[in-house]
């Protein structure tokens, strides 16, 4: 008798992401709106006031979250996605903790403040020096949207480096700066196999 194999579910795909980018930019916000788990954060009361009104906490270590995208066929390698995201702090004086974090990631958000472009100069340089994909996500923080190419400009960034305007505190447009990630490490992979 011939024994009909029933279909396995694929295990998940689990990728390493970072979001990076300048101090207060939105990096801890981004990761608890679209984590599905509660996520750890290291903020620590700030000991002085910041250039940011109303801001009086920051992140010491790191954040983490995670989130399960269903990618069905178009999800890198098939079936569900599972990405571990992993903020990282923004103040100089944390810098020296990107390197471990940055280990073993396949692909970064690096997010941006119009306000103050220069911020997001560290991250893109690290991220540009080790070779790592990543995307540009422009958090709206309610003030005038400028124009792709002025902010291309501002921070040295050729057309193959995707962009997305986003905010931070809402979930769908979080995840869909993350899909936009994958796919773009989707497209990457692709060129690299032919």
């Amino acid at each position: 008798m011939t024994r009909v194999a029933t279909p396995q579910p694929r295990a998940p795909h689990a990728l390493k992401i970072v979001v990076a980018g300048g101090f207060g930019v939105g990096k801890t916000t981004m990761v608890r709106s679209v984590s599905e788990i509660r996520p750890l954060h290291t903020e620590e009361r700030m000991s002085r006031a910041a250039r940011i009104r109303r801001k009086i906490a920051t992140t010491v270590a790191l954040d983490f979250g995670r989130i399960t995208l269903d990618g069905g066929s178009d999800a890198v390698g098939g079936g569900h996605t599972v990405l571990h995201l992993f903020g990282v702090p923004g103040q100089e004086r944390f810098w020296f903790l990107w390197d471990r974090i940055f280990s073993g990631t396949i692909g970064a958000v690096v997010l941006v403040d119009t306000r103050c472009l220069a911020d997001a100069w560290p991250a893109i340089d690290r991220l540009e020096h080790l070779g790592m994909p990543f995307i540009v996500a422009v958090n709206d923080f309610g003030g005038p949207f400028e124009g792709e190419e002025s902010i291309r400009a501002g921070l040295g960034l050729g057309d193959d480096v995707p962009m997305v305007e986003f905010d931070a505190r809402d979930h769908s447009s979080s995840k869909f700066v993350l899909i936009a990630l994958v796919d773009h490490l989707r497209k990457l992979s692709g060129r690299r196999t032919t």
